[in-house]
């Protein structure tokens, strides 16, 4: 099936005004640089600069844009930087940081069925409010599940993954607080493998995900899971 020419025309869309709004408005913090410049060469420099401030604007103008797009497109209900409102009672916050413990200190083995299901036993019906946790990468309901995404960069530190796994526990914690029959799923997305050829193999994951049931998608899984499809190498042509 492949990305349809609608969906195509919006993504390239998204690039074109993504980025002649950055060139539009781009203004480095940084002016005088006499060492680098000096080394360098201004010219030279200027265009590193501006390919730096382009890494952070992938982030929402670029990665979650696209990733609503191409969900769309299949026929996927889908949003960036939505809110997930609930409120996660004192017994199930309890019970999240004992599983996130347990998971740093290597005493338990992920499993996000079996966290899904606790949290699911524990946590009580609350009010419908806003949290910490609440603003969400990516939101898709794919009509079986509802996925909460967080896209983060390519290579996380040790803290980074262990804070991004406490924030999908309590994502799951929040949306059972108002519906325990909604079927939960917490993702972690990589936009690409900063190892490829070779599989993704980060240290740092090591004990906190549980990578066989895809609770982290890398690349090519993350952006056909999107659009339901084998479309990895059309969207990089794109």
């Amino acid at each position: 099936m492949g990305i349809s020419q609608a969906t195509k025309k919006e993504i390239i869309d998204i690039l074109f005004s993504t980025i002649r709004t950055k060139l539009a408005k781009y203004n480095p913090e940084t002016n005088h640089m006499p060492f680098h410049h000096r080394l360098l060469g201004r010219d030279r420099y200027a265009i590193f600069s501006f390919i730096q401030s382009m890494n952070t604007t992938f982030g929402i103008s670029i990665w979650e844009q696209i990733s609503v797009s191409l969900a769309r497109g299949c026929g996927y209900e889908a949003e960036n930087q939505n809110k997930l409102l609930g409120q996660i009672d004192k017994n199930t916050e309890s019970l999240i940081s004992n599983i996130h413990y347990r998971l740093r200190k290597g005493e338990d083995s992920p499993n996000i069925e079996k966290d899904r299901n606790l949290i699911k036993e524990s946590i009580r019906s609350g009010r419908k409010v806003k949290d910490p946790d609440s603003t969400v990468d990516l939101f898709i309901n794919t009509g079986i599940s509802e996925n909460y995404i967080d896209i983060t960069s390519a290579k996380p530190n040790m803290k980074e993954f262990a804070a991004l796994k406490l924030k999908l526990l309590r994502w799951t914690g929040l949306r059972l607080s108002q519906n325990k029959e909604i079927n939960v799923i917490t993702r972690l997305a990589i936009p690409y493998n900063p190892y490829h050829p070779e599989p993704y193999d980060r240290w740092t994951l090591t004990g906190l995900y549980d990578l066989n049931n895809g609770e982290i998608l890398v690349g090519s899984d993350f952006w056909n899971f999107l659009a339901n499809d084998d479309i990895y190498d059309e969207l990089l042509d794109l």
